[in-house]
């Protein structure tokens, strides 16, 4: 079929998505107007074609999740083959399969520290809630029942449940439905000095450690953080952050959670983002990464104190979903775990880091706007500012990054903008970590002509 004979079921697509289809994270009255921004059709290494033919560079990895990129014949055996044995069972009532088992044991071996057993869910949001979930019984169960209250911090995603949204640090999450979760805290993010007990620090009303003074730790039962900001704007966890906020959390009887969902699976250019500053957390959440996107499938890990308490209650753990556990998407994530280990795929998102790196460098020498770029492994970002000498943004009517995020897919090139927070303009860059040197450049080429065209307009 050409593409002017597929118009009219182009068109047609259309009209039933406007019709039917309620999108996430999407202005309903302006898709309305609009329709689809794209139909994706199908997908190649790091290329995505849409239904009109048009192939772009997927340089966000979709959600962050396509970490092998698209078209792994090797993901779609590994599911075909387990939905041609049993597709699906349960892991309620002591009922197992082998792929969880075994991917179980996986998870575990190549997790930091004492992290050792896994509940399984659907995603990340899931993964989150459990978080809480667990960290709250398990304080329960050691006779702490006050311990409820969890703390996150600003500019901080967490998932879009109504405890995963209230812990996310994005006031749009938390104004959708009036839904909140009351035993969560949104505490000052990334001020080092303060969680290390510098009270003099301007930024001291608010951090982690002052909340914690006037909440009381008797009543916070954990701690949630991602190692680096995804959706917030790739924010990297300064140095000592994450050991500092460890400690507290250690010397107050606080459990750490670390968010892993985006930075985990070799996405940092390690195992896990808490890996590149040598930091244990007490519960891990993960997903995205663990089956690149192939198959729906998240998880909480615990440490072993915690898995030996949860193992020692003689009653129904009253949680759990019905894909927990799943045997298609437990195949698919142990081939992934594979693929990525056989092919040295966390090797070489640390090598892209450097490409990507140099890339930003000829950036900043040809762009005067183009300031803080920053990547660890193939999660990586930089901002636009009016005068990055004195730290001065763009007037909020200036859509700086949404402008150069858009210029990128008129190019073929899908990335991400994130400006929500008034005098950021942000753009995201996370592509498959099976992306070559070649790839990279060509990423940083179409960056630099939509950062030329932007230039033309002030």
């Amino acid at each position: 079929m050409t593409i002017s004979q597929a118009l009219p079921e182009i068109q047609e697509l259309i009209e039933l998505d406007k019709k039917h289809y309620l999108h996430p994270t999407t202005v309903p009255k302006l898709f309305q107007e609009k329709g689809p921004k794209i139909i994706f059709q199908e997908g190649k290494g790091i290329r995505v074609t849409d239904v009109k033919g048009d192939t772009y560079i997927d340089g966000v990895s979709m959600l962050w999740n396509v970490n092998l990129g698209h078209g792994n014949q090797e993901l779609a055996k590994a599911a075909y083959d387990q939905l041609s044995t049993i597709a699906y069972s349960s892991s309620f009532y002591s009922y197992s399969n082998p792929n969880a088992v075994r991917l179980a044991q996986k998870v575990v071996s190549v997790a930091p520290g004492d992290l050792s057993a896994i509940f399984y869910t659907s995603g990340g949001s899931e993964s989150n809630d459990t978080a809480f979930k667990l960290a709250r019984f398990y304080w329960n169960l050691k006779g702490r029942k006050a311990k409820k209250k969890i703390i996150s911090i600003t500019r901080s995603y967490h998932g879009a449940t109504v405890s995963a949204g209230s812990a996310t640090g994005i006031e749009a999450f938390h104004n959708f439905a009036g839904s909140r979760d009351i035993d969560i805290i949104n505490a000052r993010g990334h001020v080092t000095n303060c969680e290390l007990g510098y009270k003099t620090d301007s930024n001291y009303e608010g951090c982690i450690r002052d909340t914690i003074e006037k909440v009381g730790a008797e009543n916070i039962a954990a701690v949630i953080l991602e190692p680096i900001q995804g959706a917030g704007g790739v924010h990297v966890s300064p140095d000592g952050y994450l050991k500092a906020v460890k400690e507290l959390c250690k010397a107050n009887e606080i459990l750490l959670i670390a968010d892993e969902v985006i930075c985990g699976f070799g996405r940092t250019g390690k195992w896990f983002g808490v890996d590149n500053w040598d930091v244990v957390p007490d519960i891990m959440s993960v997903a995205k990464g663990i089956t690149s996107g192939y198959a729906q499938l998240g998880g909480v890990m615990v440490n072993k104190e915690i898995r030996d308490t949860l193992n020692e209650h003689d009653q129904i753990l009253g949680h759990g979903f019905t894909y927990s556990g799943h045997p298609t998407a437990c195949a698919v994530a142990l081939k992934n775990l594979e693929i990525i280990e056989r092919d040295n795929l966390i090797e070489n998102a640390k090598n892209m880091e450097l490409v990507l790196k140099n890339g930003f460098e000829y950036l900043a020498n040809k762009h005067k706007h183009f300031t803080k770029p920053r990547a660890i492994g193939l999660l990586a970002g930089f901002d636009l500012q009016a005068n990055p000498d004195t730290d001065t943004p763009f007037e909020q009517s200036i859509r700086a990054a949404s402008f150069v995020v858009e210029h990128c897919f008129n190019n073929k090139l899908i990335l991400r903008a994130a400006d929500f927070e008034e005098g950021k303009n942000i753009v995201a860059i996370a592509p498959p970590l099976i992306i070559n040197k070649e790839e990279v450049e060509e990423i940083i080429s179409i960056v630099d002509d939509a950062l030329t065209a932007f230039e033309k307009t002030l």
